[in-house]
């Protein structure tokens, strides 16, 4: 037996979470998918964590020594965003280098610090051995959770008119906003949607949504609709109710992690355009925009680019439009990721 082999039996996967809820949806996807030991770190950052990883160092220096993990150190991390890498680097380091790191989306860093970088194409990252280039988000809707979530959520979902349109709302992102003239597009949207079906709607909001975009979305949508109004740590939050009870799911553009996870439900999917007139343009937004074309392409995403191969590949339409939404196989590209970062722990 090698060295390796012994130490990854005595060791785990760590999945430390990000500062981000989306990222950490990602990496607890991806972490459980691995059917592993899991052990979940969160940590606490203080003022230095965003310059600390922005420096590009191996650095304990943006956490809070209480929330700082200790050995034994994993055999895999799995992580994402710019305050994670020093640390995880760091404990990278502390192994010995025998701790492989697989870092979601893109790196601050240089990429040849990681033994796998997982991508999507908003970021924009070349082709290079240790990059896995996906058009999905990672996430953790999968059959058994959605089956759970069916029983779980059963008896509140019977209430509703069939056929129920999920709609999952995100909020600002990058160059894209979600204010109250997007809320206007988005009821008058959805209203017209569940009268040509006679069907009812229920949408979720999120962490990112703004209040006053609700409250416009709330007074617009038909009597009969309901709005959850996102809570932190929720027990309540019907998001998985929604994804396996709706016959069909809306899913506003700013969010690649909800419209990858909307796939994973096997239900058509349409994406509502945050983009689309009028806009709800912000300082940021306008700001963003003008760093896509000005500034240098790791300062941005360009989620268009994923818009673009979702609706080309099948996997949604956009709302209004005449396409047909129709459900499309995500797992292929799912068990190719976990197949390789499994891969990590044979080296």
């Amino acid at each position: 037996m090698s060295d390796y082999t012994d130490y990854a039996q005595q060791s785990s996967v760590w999945a430390v979470v990000s500062y981000r809820a989306g990222e950490s949806s990602q990496i607890l996807g991806l972490s459980t998918r691995l059917e592993l030991p899991l052990e979940i770190k969160k940590l606490t950052y203080n003022r230095w964590a965003g310059p600390v990883g922005l420096a590009r160092r191996v650095s304990t220096a943006g956490i809070d020594a209480a929330s700082l993990p200790g050995p034994p150190w994993p055999t895999l991390i799995i992580s994402a965003g710019v305050k994670n890498e020093p640390v995880c680097r760091w404990i990278q380091a502390q192994s010995g280098g025998r701790t492989r790191l697989v870092f979601l989306g893109r790196t601050w860093a240089p990429r040849r610090h990681f033994d796998l970088v997982i991508t999507t194409p908003q970021y924009r990252l070349p082709r290079e051995p240790n990059i896995v280039h996906n058009l999905m988000t990672q996430h953790g809707v999968t059959s058994a959770r959605l089956a759970e979530a069916k029983r779980r959520w059963e008896e509140f979902f019977a209430g509703f008119r069939r056929p129920l349109i999920g709609v999952l709302i995100g909020g600002d992102s990058g160059p894209l906003a979600f204010g109250e003239r997007a809320a206007r597009r988005l009821a008058g949207a959805l209203n017209a949607l569940a009268r040509s079906m006679d069907g009812s709607i229920l949408a979720t909001t999120s962490a990112r949504t703004r209040a006053t975009a609700v409250d416009e979305l709330e007074r617009l949508l038909a009597p009969d609709a309901h709005v959850y109004r996102w809570r932190e740590d929720d027990e309540e939050n019907p998001y998985y109710g929604l994804l396996a009870h709706a016959d069909r799911l809306v899913v506003t553009s700013d969010s690649i992690a909800m419209l990858s996870e909307a796939v994973g439900a096997g239900k058509p999917v349409y994406l509502f355009d945050l983009a689309g007139s009028p806009v709800d343009a912000t300082l940021k937004s306008r700001v963003y925009g003008a760093m896509m074309k000005l500034g240098p392409q790791r300062l941005s995403r360009d989620l268009g680019l994923f818009h673009r191969r979702y609706v080309e590949e099948g996997f949604g339409a956009w709302l209004g439009s005449e396409a047909t939404a129709a459900p499309t196989d995500p797992e292929p590209e799912i068990q190719a990721t976990v197949s390789r970062v499994l891969g990590l722990l044979e080296r």
